[in-house]
């Protein structure tokens, strides 16, 4: 029944539908990416440098992304070093890439031969090398100014910011061209303002794409069916009495447990990968072919979805046995169980729940175990809603698989110790 479920239970995740909205512009590495900034630029045939000071940044709601710098961008590819609001100098590329560097004003891209280099400086005079990018071909290079949506609560609330940049310096294969773009210049240099960003777009960005997870929702009702039958696996045998029959045909009372965990864990397991290798290819056919985004996820993520649900519902199935033997009450035993397993994974998918009560749930409760279905990357850069809800766990994959371990041993450890001590 529960490899059933996985395997059949409706997709979701799909917002407003398949196909009502367009699909994500993409980047070079194919992951969805903001593209929406204002750019003034001329073009760079060849080598050239170009050098400004950022003088001023400011955005409505004090933005720490907002950003204003310099860019070459040739096709789909670009490089930029910029200023932000509360994040120091970066060196950024092709959506996804991001380098530190230090807090100051001066900024410069040299393109020479391939290589873009980024460098800041305090005064002007004396550099810091931030980044080297590999970038060849025609390119556009210039100015830039972005500034990304602000977090509210769970709302995104949109931003604006301005910057203003000393004239620009130029040096090298620079054509004789107009700045184009949409720029206040003065004798003092360029005012601009800007919205949107440029970088890796997150699930907030991208509300009707389909994530791995989506793909395996599923394991949300088989986690219940698992508990049941983990459960009455072993409370059952005490309310017929038969318990004793099982001890007294092993030969210690800890290695029927045990027994009776590794046969129990390993058909779960079995049944449940069986049904996630299925589902994951299966969905993902359906959902590319009604028209739905599918966030990019490699082979070896996939397979770590699959083999990583398998492995919570036969861990979950272990747990249900042992807190099953603890209180030897079917009733009491599966309400304990889904209150510290499924609960908080329901209450965690809930939009509308605080984003540090859904993080601290799916850190500290076995519910944890669930990140190994996530997929979706955290962007140290980006600014968004990171939670649960929109498939972003607060710990690793493994480690998340580790807290409901803990649970696990925990009450397996003290369903040994009573079931030495206990009448039967």
């Amino acid at each position: 029944m529960a490899a059933l479920l996985i395997l059949l239970f409706p997709v979701t995740g799909l917002g407003g539908g398949p196909g009502d909205e367009p699909s994500p512009v993409t980047g070079p590495d194919g992951q969805p990416v903001n593209n929406s900034y204002s750019f003034v630029h001329r073009p760079l045939t060849g080598d050239g440098q170009i050098t400004v000071a950022v003088s001023k940044l400011s955005s409505e709601q004090d933005g720490p992304w907002a950003k204003a710098g310099l860019m070459v961008r040739a096709g789909s590819r670009y490089a930029a070093i910029m200023v932000t609001g509360g994040h120091g100098v970066r060196m950024q590329h092709d959506y996804l890439y991001d380098k530190a560097g230090p807090a100051v004003r001066w900024l410069r891209l040299t393109r020479s031969g391939g290589t873009v280099t980024g460098e800041a400086s305090a005064d002007g005079s004396r550099w810091t090398v931030v980044d080297k990018v590999q970038l060849s071909g025609p390119a556009q290079a210039g100015l830039f100014v972005a500034c990304p949506s602000r977090i509210r609560g769970i709302a995104i609330a949109d931003d604006t910011a301005t910057a203003v940049f000393s004239r620009p310096e130029l040096a090298g294969a620079w054509p004789v061209a107009d700045w184009a773009g949409s720029v206040v210049s003065s004798d003092a240099g360029f005012t601009m303002t800007g919205r949107g960003d440029l970088g890796p777009a997150t699930r907030s960005d991208v509300p009707v794409g389909v994530a791995v997870g989506d793909l395996l929702f599923g394991t949300f009702p088989a986690l219940i069916v698992i508990v049941v039958v983990g459960t009455l696996m072993v409370t059952t045998e005490y309310r017929y009495g038969v318990i004793r029959l099982s001890l007294s045909a092993g030969t210690g009372r800890v290695r029927v447990l045990l027994a009776k965990a590794a046969v129990l864990a390993g058909a779960t397991f079995a049944a449940a990968l069986l049904a996630s290798a299925l589902a994951v290819p299966l969905w993902l056919r359906v959902v590319r072919g009604l028209g739905a985004y599918v966030f990019p996820a490699g082979p070896l993520a996939l397979l770590r979805a699959e083999v990583g649900t398998a492995a919570v519902l036969a861990i979950t199935a272990v747990l249900a046995l042992s807190v099953g033997l603890i209180l030897r009450r079917s009733a009491t035993a599966v309400t304990t169980v889904v209150v510290v397993t499924v609960l908080p994974y329901l209450l965690a998918l809930t939009p509308f729940l605080p984003p540090s009560v859904a993080q601290w749930m799916t850190r500290v409760t076995p519910a944890a175990a669930f990140a190994v279905q996530q997929t979706l990357t955290r962007y140290p850069q980006v600014d968004s809603v990171y939670t649960p809800a929109n498939g972003y766990y607060p710990l690793a994959p493994w480690a998340g698989l580790a807290v409901l371990c803990g649970y696990t041993a925990v009450a397996l450890a003290v369903a040994a110790v009573l079931l030495r001590r206990r009448d039967v």
